[in-house]
């Protein structure tokens, strides 16, 4: 599978290199600086790396607000296309992810898991995953980790070639994208 993560996101840049041009010129006029999100998240057996995406959200002045109060409309417009994710094939190319996998969570999670959920991260996280193809942010935090753990146990070629087809379905429809009533998903509790 490393393989194929490899050549897959080796492709991905190469395609998305416009972007990659012109999505931080946005960004500065839109958000100001940082261009990039980086953020520390678990990994592999919950070894934390750090994830890389391009920023969506006013900057740490408005730390205090809500991400429903951060999250501006080109934000939204970013995440809403999921162009906000391409900086993760860099996370791939290093290793730390995969291109399909469970989504790297926050680091402050880990010790909310129960001995199921842990077992999510026997696998590197994914650009994509069975539970992004299945409800995306609009599903119950109960739901999205019973896809987790069941990507984990059928993992496969075959699937992940399904889930790959799936996510650009899912990008161009814009679907799931938040849970309902709000711009990004409720926090793990």
């Amino acid at each position: 599978m490393r393989f194929f993560d490899i050549v897959f996101s080796l492709l991905a840049l190469i395609l998305f290199l416009p972007f990659f041009l012109l999505i931080p010129i946005l960004i500065k006029v839109n958000l100001g600086s940082p261009i990039l999100f980086t953020q520390l998240r678990p990994g592999l057996n919950e070894r934390p790396f750090m994830i890389y995406k391009f920023r969506t959200m006013l900057n740490k002045e408005y730390e205090d607000k809500e991400d429903n109060d951060r999250l501006t409309k080109f934000g939204e417009f970013l995440r809403s296309t999921s162009l906000d994710e391409i900086p993760e094939f860099w996370n791939v190319l290093k290793g730390d992810m995969s291109i399909v996998g469970p989504r790297p969570l926050l680091m402050e999670y880990l010790n909310k898991y129960n001995a199921t959920q842990r077992l999510r991260h026997q696998l590197k996280p994914g650009i994509t995953g069975w539970a992004q193809v299945n409800g995306r942010n609009d599903t119950t935090w109960d739901e999205r980790f019973k896809m987790d753990v069941w990507y984990v146990a059928n993992r496969s070629i075959f699937l992940d070639f399904k889930i790959i087809i799936l996510t650009i379905v899912k990008v161009f429809r814009r679907e799931g994208i938040s849970q309902r009533g709000r711009k990004t998903m409720k926090k793990f509790e």
